[in-house]
């Protein structure tokens, strides 16, 4: 039996709008504000007339309305916005959030722009399902499916930056397994990049139109982590959905499922996670229902699993199953020579997001080459966007300030200094590497094994150097 359905024409939207609970403001194509619905000033206490004909820009500056637009963003990006906004409420701020939309044209250039806000107290209004809404808000956190905007933009350009041939080496294992439905695990230090090699996999394999679910497997707690990854069927557990809930596997069918931090994953969950992999099917928690899949896995670790292998925490057998195709991203302190192109394109993102473009020197190079970078890629990225935020063009990067950031105060811990003998240099450098890791460690040991060398070696050397530490 077909249900009719009312044509367009008999629908009148202006009435649906103006019934709406939600706030609605709408601007032009310059962000000047055309129409708000009887809502807006019901849940904002702005009247109308304090905000219609006048630009969004304007009333930001004026700071006396609301703050953080959403509408902004907009027109800065052409892309949805999602912003935390205080408004004046009865000449109180008040805290609520803002979805900014864009209309684009035939010519992709902006025609309106809608906003839709509500204020945060007004979820109080869930009452009974509050405590669920909180507990599914905390779930978020931990996972993220990649969805349409995020492929365009990865198709768009590349983030996995280089030219070291540690770098080449990465893109052609990427190239020739991407198209492949083979597991690939990924491993280096916090920082080095792991989640951009797997973007990269993603967006080259045949399946980059499919689903891509990333799951962190040490931010989900272990008791929940079960239910997360496989689902479960209504009445499983207390506090359980009553329509049960599809786990992470089923969101990734026909897709691919990234599995971060999988060294942090629990034993007895890694034993179903190898059998969901070898069987390409599960069950949810509390069913008996087997479900058919068709995933391609990548998961990531800054463990050493072989390490794990040997404590008894990580079972050999998963490790195999994962380790098909292994790719190890190198930390940032042995391809120095990709400094150059990550600052650059570091120094291109921030200039544009915070509007003070800057320009480092050869000087400011050396500074940044002749450091160990602990933290890796997202240290450099941090310390590129404090110096665009802080400085203004070439001379406001002052070489004091970026030497502080980086605990280097000594122009003889720098890598290149073209001055004195080709020894002088080799030993000036190895004195700011041996520095430079002695304060990030707690024994003599500690930093022998860093290095690749023995406590004693570090010893002589600190002696040989005068090293303070």
């Amino acid at each position: 039996m077909s249900i009719p359905i009312q044509p367009l024409k008999e629908i009148d939207f202006k009435e649906i709008v103006d019934h709406m609970d939600e706030s609605l403001l709408i601007t032009d194509g310059e962000g000047r504000v055309i129409y708000v619905n009887p809502a807006y000033p019901k849940n904002t206490g702005i009247p109308a007339d304090q905000v219609m004909g006048r630009t969004v820009k304007d009333i930001l500056e004026e700071g006396r309305t609301f703050t953080e637009g959403a509408v902004t963003a907009v027109l800065d990006t052409k892309k949805k916005a999602y912003r935390l906004s205080d408004v004046v409420y009865n000449g109180v701020p008040e805290r609520g959030y803002v979805i900014g939309v864009p209309l684009l044209d035939d010519n992709g250039e902006i025609k309106q722009i809608i906003a839709q806000s509500r204020p945060i107290k007004t979820l109080r209004f869930l009452k009974n399902d509050y405590s669920r809404f909180l507990e599914e808000a905390n779930k978020l956190q931990a996972k993220t499916v990649v969805l349409d905007d995020f492929k365009e933009e990865q198709l768009k350009e590349s983030r996995l930056i280089g030219k070291s041939h540690l770098i080449r080496e990465i893109w052609t294992t990427i190239t020739r397994v991407a198209p492949t439905t083979a597991s690939v695990l990924i491993t280096g230090e916090s920082g080095c990049g792991k989640e951009i090699v797997a973007d990269e996999l993603y967006v080259m394999s045949e399946r980059k139109n499919r689903p891509f679910v990333k799951v962190n497997c040490a931010s989900i707690p272990h008791n929940l982590l079960e239910s997360e990854l496989f689902g479960y069927e209504k009445g499983a557990f207390s506090g359980a959905l009553a329509s049960g809930k599809k786990g992470l596997f089923e969101v990734a069918n026909t897709g691919t499922l990234l599995l971060d931090e999988i060294g942090d994953m629990p034993l007895d969950l890694q034993a179903k996670l190898l059998r969901a992999i070898q069987s390409k099917e599960i069950t949810r928690v509390g069913g008996t229902k087997r479900i058919s899949l068709d995933i391609r896995i990548i998961a990531s670790t800054n463990v050493n699993l072989k390490e794990r292998i040997k404590e008894g925490s990580f079972r050999q057998d998963l490790y195999y199953r994962l380790n098909v195709v292994p790719i190890h991203i190198p930390p940032l302190r042995e391809r120095l020579e990709d400094i150059p192109l990550l600052c650059d394109h570091f120094i291109r993102l921030y200039s544009e997001k915070h509007g003070n473009a800057i320009t480092l020197t050869d000087k400011h190079y050396d500074i940044l080459q002749s450091y160990s970078w602990p933290g890796n890629v997202r240290e450099l990225e941090n310390v590129i966007e404090y110096l665009t935020i802080f400085s203004k063009g070439t001379s406001g990067v002052e070489t004091s300030t970026l030497r502080g950031m980086l605990d280097l105060q000594d122009d003889s811990m720098f890598l290149v200094n073209h001055e004195g003998t080709l020894d002088e240099q080799v030993a000036a450098f190895e004195k700011a590497v041996i520095t430079s890791v002695l304060k990030e460690c707690r024994s003599l040991r500690e930093a022998g094994s860093r290095l690749g060398v023995n406590a004693s070696t570090i010893s002589r050397k600190i002696k040989l150097y005068n090293i303070e530490y």
